[in-house]
């Protein structure tokens, strides 16, 4: 019942990640990353009793906190300061682009399915879904003109690593843990004073703005 219930949970963050991929608001896409953190925190939970692994249960708290509530909270708050508008630029038309997810989770699962036999893990079955979840947050990150978005899709890229290790080995050492928490949080803030200074020299948070820096 267990590994259903992980199954169903890693069911939900692919959708929610083929979801941000074709999202063109940035108000939705911040909601759909607080919707993938919360299904991560439902995993992570279920494996941590069904595996007596206590230490998951603090994992699972750190993420909610941070990936349900502190990170979404300050991407509102970024947008709401920059004023950037509500649609987001593809540098490619959305039915290819989840063509090109298709390809892509198709890809993860047929790398992934010898490296799982290894796992002696109830959710070893997952670990395809995890890497598609990862290469599904780069194309998200490649094809995203707007900077906001980009970070939003480095942001979920860490939630599909972070699901990889629960389902593989049960997580990591909780020093390891807290390191990468207080990295994604120092990272989310450099990124927003970063943000503020493209949008204060260019007047827009467009990443193509910053080629003209290679002209001068």
């Amino acid at each position: 019942m267990s590994a259903q219930i992980v199954n169903l949970f890693a069911a939900a963050l692919l959708l929610i990640a083929f979801a941000m991929l074709a999202q063109r608001r940035i108000v939705t896409l911040i909601h759909l990353f607080a919707l993938q953190g919360l299904a991560l925190v439902g995993s992570t939970v279920t494996v941590a009793y069904a595996t007596g692994q206590t230490h998951l249960y603090y994992s699972a708290a750190i993420t909610f906190v941070l990936k349900v509530v502190a990170l979404p909270f300050i991407l509102h708050r970024l947008i709401r300061r920059l004023n950037v508008k509500w649609d987001i630029e593809t540098l490619i038309n959305i039915p290819v682009l989840m063509l090109v997810g298709i390809v892509l989770v198709v890809f993860a699962f047929n790398l992934a399915l010898p490296i799982s036999e290894f796992s002696r893990s109830i959710a070893r079955g997952t670990l395809g879904i995890a890497l598609a979840c990862v290469l599904l947050s780069f194309l998200m990150m490649i094809t995203r003109s707007k900077a906001v978005p980009q970070v939003v899709a480095f942001l979920a890229m860490e939630n599909g690593l972070f699901f990889a290790a629960t389902a593989t080995v049960y997580g990591m050492p909780m020093v390891v843990e807290l390191g990468v928490a207080l990295d994604v949080l120092v990272a989310s803030l450099i990124l927003g004073v970063f943000l503020f200074q493209i949008r204060s020299r260019f007047d827009s948070v467009d990443t193509r703005h910053l080629e003209r820096l290679k002209e001068h």
